[in-house]
């Protein structure tokens, strides 16, 4: 397959399928695409039912192009990232990974206009996360979940608002950033640094004053996004993590015992925000975010040097705080529901405390007049009374 052919194939892909947000190539399997977080198989009228390792490794080496970095990282990591451009169509993130001696691709489709918070529908509060003027912002979820598209509207807040100098350091580069009232330079791991440490260590001598760290993904970069985020930078953020509050114990695991005290005392100083999000099947077909919001308080900071006690969770402090725009995804997952975005089902299964969950729905369909249990025809057994009388 060549180049133009793998062009081809793409947009075939595309037409068919406009709202996928993943294309799946993989060995023994027909090409897919995910939809609604759903694999299915794409192009079957070209007679592809079953890709051979011929062809996926094709298709990689065509993604990588003449690039020797990625070819030398695949070879030597088993698996490589990059961008890739369908001119006039489409650009993607793109994982090439190897899997029994065969290779494997994944290719997340990237938006090519970056919508803003309110076109998002996202909370209100992440426009205050825009105007933060130094501090850490992590934005936490599973991959997959939107992590790099909120990230590009709390950017594009920025750029319309404020005339600032912002670096971003990325694996790779997903959105692209026009030069609005504010000034971005946008550099790519691997073509323009090589390591998250570096790359930072580099950017706090650029005169930044936000600056975007793709991931988190060690020790050295946390230190040094502690310490950008101490000498007046606002760094945001990502990481692997399922709520709030262990993304604040990832972090702090990344430390020896005997770094532990100091770590946690700059990071109550230094963190702003903590925002996690979960995609969810919607009613009708699509997907959903549901947040989990928490920032910075007396409470918070108290909890991050000691550690969290009974009473003091980041969960409750979320729920106390909820008229300041923070929420538990609990809260923001029964909302979703009494609005009609997601079933009773969905609810259930995606909720960090299902009992918390239960209880809020049983008591919007109380307040509908809706049945809140499958039990019925329950009476006393007055016959059973009497034998025992």
């Amino acid at each position: 397959m060549r180049r133009r052919e793998l062009d081809f194939f793409l947009t075939r892909i595309l037409d068919e399928n406009p709202r996928a947000s993943d294309i799946n190539f993989t060995v023994g399997k027909a090409p897919q695409v995910e939809l609604d977080g759903q694999l299915k198989p794409v192009c079957e009228d070209l007679g592809i039912h079953r890709l051979i390792p011929f062809q996926t490794e094709s298709i990689a080496m065509n993604l990588i192009g003449g690039d020797r970095r990625n070819i030398q990282h695949l070879l030597s990591h088993g698996s490589c990232d990059l961008s890739y451009h369908l001119p006039g169509r489409a650009r993607f993130r793109v994982n090439i990974f190897s899997q029994r001696g065969t290779y494997s691709i994944v290719m997340r489709q990237l938006p090519t206009k970056i919508a803003t918070i309110d076109e998002m529908k996202l909370p209100e509060v992440f426009k205050q996360v825009a105007e933060e003027k130094f501090g850490i912002v992590i934005v936490t979820g599973a991959t997959g979940s939107g992590k790099s598209t909120t990230l590009a509207a709390i950017l594009n807040e920025v750029n319309q608002k404020r005339a600032v100098h912002v670096v971003t350091l990325e694996d790779p580069v997903e959105f692209v950033h026009s030069q609005q009232k504010a000034t971005f330079n946008q550099r790519e791991l691997g073509l323009d640094f090589d390591s998250f440490s570096s790359g930072l260590r580099a950017a706090l001598r650029q005169a930044p004053k936000v600056i975007l760290v793709g991931e988190m993904r060690d020790r050295e970069t946390v230190e040094i996004g502690l310490s950008a985020a101490e000498t007046g930078h606002l760094v945001l953020t990502t990481l692997h993590t399922i709520d709030a509050g262990q993304a604040i114990n990832r972090v702090i695991g990344m430390f020896e015992l005997e770094e532990e005290r100091l770590i946690r005392i700059r990071l109550a100083d230094t963190l702003r925000w903590v925002i996690s999000q979960r995609l969810l099947p919607r009613v009708g077909g699509g997907r959903i975010a549901a947040m989990e919001v928490m920032g910075n308080n007396l409470r918070v900071k108290e909890s991050i040097i000691n550690g969290e006690t009974e009473g003091k969770t980041f969960y409750e402090m979320m729920q106390q705080a909820k008229p300041f725009g923070w929420t538990t995804f609990d809260d923001n997952i029964a909302q979703h529901y009494e609005d009609g975005f997601i079933s009773e089902e969905t609810a259930l299964a995606y909720a960090s405390k299902r009992a918390i969950v239960k209880r809020s729905i049983d008591q919007l369909k109380s307040a509908r007049g809706e049945k809140t249990t499958d039990i019925e025809g329950l009476k006393i057994d007055k016959e059973y009374a009497r034998k025992i009388g």
